[in-house]
This record gives C-alpha cells, structure tokens and sequence, in this order.
C-alpha cells in the first residue's frame, strides 16, 4: 500500500524546504500550486473561464495571466477569491489524482500531496497523514514581507487569507517546527519518516 501524505503550511513557512528534502529523499511530490498553475495556462479550460469571469484587464501582453493583478483583486473580496478557486481548484484536483495513480501504479512507497489549502479546502480525506510546517506569526510575516516584498499590510492580509497556523498544527499527524536551522527541520522530517515507516 502507498502511503498518501498531505504536506501543508502557512505562507512563508517553510513548507517549500520540506518539499525539497522529501524530494531529495527520492520521495515523490505532487504540488498544487506548480499544478495550479499549469492548469491556466492559455488556452486550457480553467484560462478560458478566469478570462469570462475576471475580463481581459488581468491578461499580460502575451495573454498569459498576471497573477500579481488577478491577486490583489480575488485578495480584496471573497466572492471573488471563491469564484476563482470554484475554477482552478476542481481542475488541480483532476490533475494531482491523475499523477497520484501514476505513481501509484510505477509502486511508490509513499506520494505527497503538497497542498497549501488543505484544510481549508476540506482534502484531508484524499490522504493518509498529514505534515504541518509550522513557525511563529512574527518570523511568517518578516519571510513574507522580505521574500515578496510586501508591505506589512499585504503581507497580513496574504496571511490572513488562510487558516490561522496554530489551527492547523491541531488537525496534524506530525509538525515540523521550522523556527530553528535547516538541519533541526531535516532531523525532525527524518523522526517522521522512520515513525511512518519510510525513513
């Protein structure tokens, strides 16, 4: 049996490291949000419904989306933020179940779902254990504002737009706190593993 594992976090928490070290593991990743943005590509059907919903005012100049512009809409309002993600995530999903079989099928002894909303988004049903990347608000905010460079303002307001991290360490199976060294996140990830089975 291939053990499904759910990989969430906060922005700017340091999920995306954890990411890279299962990977170095030689454990497969599947990550919504490369997914997430693969499926808006032009002229797939998730591009063509973004276009009719938000105008053609959120297209580049190549026509490819501009997030950044498409973010400070759906960020502003939940209705919009809703209308967007009743687009893409249905789609993600497809996608992310396809790879998952695939793996599957080729005997992968675990798979992980890299998934930011997944407690938000009611999917922890599509996996077997869950792993929250966890760190204070105030280090979660200064990696936000240094990496996007946000103002203090958007950078809450990204934050805010998720399930508070302190909720989500309660619907865990495992936490990795990621306030210390790279090596004290590594060494944590590696107890979970052998205490799943597939260290």
């Amino acid at each position: 049996m291939t053990m499904i594992i759910g990989l969430t976090g906060g922005i700017a928490s340091g999920k995306s490291t954890v990411s890279e070290m299962l990977k170095k593991r030689g454990i497969p990743v599947i990550d919504a949000d490369l997914i997430a943005r693969e499926v808006v590509e032009v002229g797939k059907k998730a591009y063509t419904e973004i276009v009719n919903a938000f105008g053609k005012e959120i297209l580049n100049e190549d026509l490819t989306i501009n997030r950044a512009r498409l973010g400070s809409i759906v960020f502003q309002n939940e209705d919009k933020r809703e209308k967007l993600n009743s687009i893409v995530h249905p789609e993600v999903r497809l996608e992310m179940k396809r790879r998952q079989e695939q793996l599957i099928s080729e005997g992968a002894k675990a798979v992980v779902l890299d998934i930011p909303l997944l407690f938000e988004s009611n999917l922890k049903h599509l996996v077997d254990k869950v792993i929250v990347v966890y760190t204070e608000e105030k280090n979660q905010l200064e990696r936000l504002m240094k990496r996007n460079n946000f103002s203090k303002e958007e950078a809450l307001s990204r934050i805010n737009a998720q399930m508070p991290l302190k909720e989500k360490v309660k619907f865990a199976d495992a936490v990795i706190n990621n306030d210390g060294t790279l090596e004290e996140t590594e060494q944590q990830l590696e107890n979970i593993l052998m205490n799943w089975g597939i260290g």
